[in-house]
């Protein structure tokens, strides 16, 4: 099949992956840029697993203050190299991790940091099971996997904190 250059670069400009796997991606999905998509996202998550044993020692904080003030949250996040805890993208996702942690009041990062009891009652209390704020469809945890295949490199929650006014 032969898929035009601008098919190409549509795809490119929508997931930031290599000119060649999205002209692989498109000839299995046969053109369908829908499907592409899918394929390029389910072949990040595989290379991301295998990503997230390596080490994660740099990275950033940020905070989010709710309009008004009476929220706030700060966030540490790491990455395996200074290049991409500069990078704009990676900022953003700190922040967009940093606004999620004061919109939803998580206390743990992980499910398996829970004790049992709060398993059962209350499963949203973990961070990374959340379903994230801007796209209730994925978790907070889908989120930072793509980040991963597109970055190449492991990304790590390692630290929040939450303020609430009076609370």
């Amino acid at each position: 099949m032969d898929i035009s250059a601008s098919a190409v670069k549509e795809l490119r400009e929508k997931t930031g992956a290599g000119v060649m796997e999205c002209k692989r991606a498109l000839v299995d999905a046969k053109g369908d840029v829908e499907k592409a998509i899918e394929i390029l996202r389910q072949a990040g998550l595989a290379r991301a697993e295998k990503k997230m044993e390596r080490v994660a020692s740099q990275g950033i904080i940020d905070a989010y203050i709710h309009a008004g003030g009476r929220i706030g949250a700060m966030v540490e996040l790491n990455c395996e190299t200074d290049f991409v805890a500069r990078n704009d993208e990676f900022k953003a996702l700190a922040h967009e991790i940093a606004m999620q942690i004061a919109a939803t009041a998580p206390k743990y990062i992980t499910g398996q940091e829970m004790p049992e009891e709060e398993k059962n009652q209350a499963p949203e209390l973990a961070l990374l099971d959340q379903p994230f704020i801007k796209d209730p469809k994925r978790t907070v945890s889908d989120i930072i996997k793509d980040k991963i295949a597109k970055f190449g490199e492991n990304i790590v929650v390692r630290r929040f904190v939450r303020f609430e006014l009076g609370a």
